[in-house]
């Protein structure tokens, strides 16, 4: 981080929005704001270092696949956002549009994918069906033998998905905001958030009492905890989602494949190790390292579908920590308390969705409504019932 990204918290300073959580959803919210909106004078507080929670965390797929129209909508404009954002922030991300496939292993799962298949070009999403041997053209070290325990009988193809390097996504946000007026406060954990007269004034924090005229939750992992301070609960559990890294490799591995029945997914990174993710840890729990069961399948699945791997070695394992709500969709808007905007419950479709819920929840707090694309995941769908259900409706059902 160069020096000019720095600043120390004013007591005496009165910011006219705070974003909590300097992750990527905070950071990209922090430019839009300035560029979009001319809110310059912001600042993004993290409890750590600049990007150091989920967004140094993640496995790095981009798509935007999604059953639902609202999701669909959501997450296409932010694959769109993508596909500009090296120019639009004058430096490179390693976005690689090499595509994801995800596989089907049961009669259930080819009817689920082709309904995705024909959701996704109702929407203008881009998506293929493809059948055993057209998997294996795309991707030739799955193996799509037919006698084995999860036999593949097709899948679904996005090619304009991909990966982007994560800390170059959260650096080139952070200079471009820094450029427009952001002040990033590292090392400042946000303790609460002070209500008065209905609305948020100030967070307090461990460097003292910052107050604004707006604040923004957007703490992966923790953006429950900080809304209870202020008397807002939040319909969201927290859990462990691991993921690992193998040894560097040369490159063997041209897309991103997912698995929902098997339950892995596996991409190979730019410097050429296979980056694998698994499944939530079903207990709750803000730790970042997980329970070794779950890493133990991972492994097993991954051979199923890739017998190449058995000679590779592991590398590391981590964890992050991630919001899951009863509907597995987001909750980006307004809450009961004025002037308090949450942008949370993302579940393992945080980093894909970074440029366009910076960008939604960016016009959400600058104007005060939501923008169209993030108006379906309101706070109070959860007692209209006007609920997004991907539960099982999209690739990976959490």
């Amino acid at each position: 981080m160069t020096e000019q990204l720095w600043h120390s918290p004013d007591p005496e300073a009165a910011y006219d929005v705070v974003i909590v959580g300097g992750g990527g959803h905070g950071i990209a919210t922090a430019y839009y704001l300035a560029k979009n909106h001319g809110v310059t004078n912001v600042a993004v507080l993290e409890k750590g270092w600049l990007a150091g929670g989920n967004m140094a965390r993640n496995t790095t797929i981009i798509r935007s696949n999604y059953l639902w129209d609202e999701s669909a909508g959501i997450y296409e404009h932010a694959l769109k956002l993508w596909e500009g954002l090296e120019e639009e922030l004058g430096f490179e991300v390693l976005f690689s549009q090499r595509g994801v496939l995800n596989l089907a292993h049961s009669h259930q799962d080819v009817r689920e994918g082709m309904r995705r298949v024909n959701a996704n070009l109702l929407n203008g999403v881009d998506a293929e069906w493809l059948t055993p041997e057209q998997v294996a053209e795309v991707c030739p070290i799955v193996n799509v033998r037919q006698d084995t325990r999860y036999p593949v009988l097709g899948g679904t193809f996005q090619p304009r998905a991909g990966i982007a390097k994560h800390d170059l996504v959260a650096w080139g946000y952070a200079r471009a905001a820094s450029a427009l007026g952001v002040h990033f406060i590292e090392n400042c954990e946000v303790t609460g958030v002070e209500v008065s007269a209905g609305r948020a004034v100030a967070v307090r924090t461990t460097r003292g009492r910052i107050a604004a005229g707006r604040v923004a939750l957007s703490a992966a992992g923790h953006s429950s905890v900080v809304a209870r301070t202020a008397g807002v609960p939040l319909p969201v559990q927290s859990h462990t989602l691991q993921a690992l890294v193998s040894e560097l490799l040369e490159p063997v591995h041209p897309t991103v494949v997912m698995s929902n029945a098997v339950h892995v997914y596996v991409s190979q990174a730019h410097k050429g190790e296979l980056v694998m993710g698994a499944g939530i840890d079903a207990a709750n729990s803000y730790r970042q390292r997980g329970a070794f069961h779950i890493i133990e399948r991972q492994m097993a699945a991954a051979l199923e579908l890739f017998p190449v791997f058995a000679r590779a070695h592991v590398l590391r394992t981590w964890g992050g920590v991630v919001d899951v709500t009863p509907d597995a969709s987001p909750v980006v808007g307004l809450t009961p308390v004025e002037d308090l905007y949450v942008n949370c419950g993302w579940g393992t479709g945080g980093f894909k969705a970074t440029p366009g819920v910076g960008w939604c929840f960016a016009h959400t707090v600058a104007t005060g409504a939501p923008h169209p694309l993030n108006a379906p995941f309101t706070l109070d769908r959860f007692t209209t019932g006007a609920l997004v259900d991907e539960h099982g409706a999209a690739a990976v059902a959490h």
